[in-house]
């Protein structure tokens, strides 16, 4: 098999990119370029931020800031709603130009090892969904809650990009 014979069989398997692709080749993708990805800062009234619970297979368990990977032909506008959806159950409004632009290379990793991320300072139009809503002392995978300080279990990325906006 050439080179163009195994291009087009992987795009027989993508259905819609702008969907999302399927895990394999998302992960081959992310071996081979870097990810832009959008982050959502959101602060409440008393300046508290906004965290989700963070516990699958990328790293170990922790509160990180709602975020999500551009794809392809979305805008930043439709990614940053689609997050605000997907992860809070609710809708933001948002300013732009990011506040920040991090690259973040983790060597560690093979899959998702290089991230480009825009840091959006977001504002809540909506409630919460609050049947995501962290009551316990122990979180469970995308529970979400207000901090006032950087937690100690925060991601490591996130905490070496984003504490001093949290």
């Amino acid at each position: 098999m050439d080179m163009a014979e195994a291009i087009k069989l992987l795009e027989q398997q993508i259905l819609n990119p702008t969907q999302g692709l399927p895990d394999e080749i998302f992960y081959f993708i992310s071996r081979t370029t870097p990810l832009v990805n959008v982050d959502l800062l959101i602060k409440n009234e008393q300046n508290q931020t906004l965290l989700t619970w963070r516990d699958d297979s990328f790293g170990s368990p922790g509160w990180h800031v709602p975020g999500g990977i551009i794809r392809y032909k979305e805008t930043l506008a439709a990614r940053i709603e689609a997050v605000a959806k997907n992860e809070l159950g609710t809708k933001v409004e948002f300013n732009y130009p990011p506040i920040a632009v991090n690259e973040c290379i983790m060597k560690d990793r093979v899959n998702r090892a290089h991230f480009i991320s825009l840091l959006f300072h977001c504002k809540l139009i909506s409630p919460l969904d609050e049947k995501l809503k962290c009551t316990g002392d122990l979180p469970f995978a995308n529970q979400w809650c207000w901090h006032d300080t950087c937690p100690d279990n925060i991601i490591e990325v996130h905490d070496e990009l984003y504490k001093r906006y949290i």
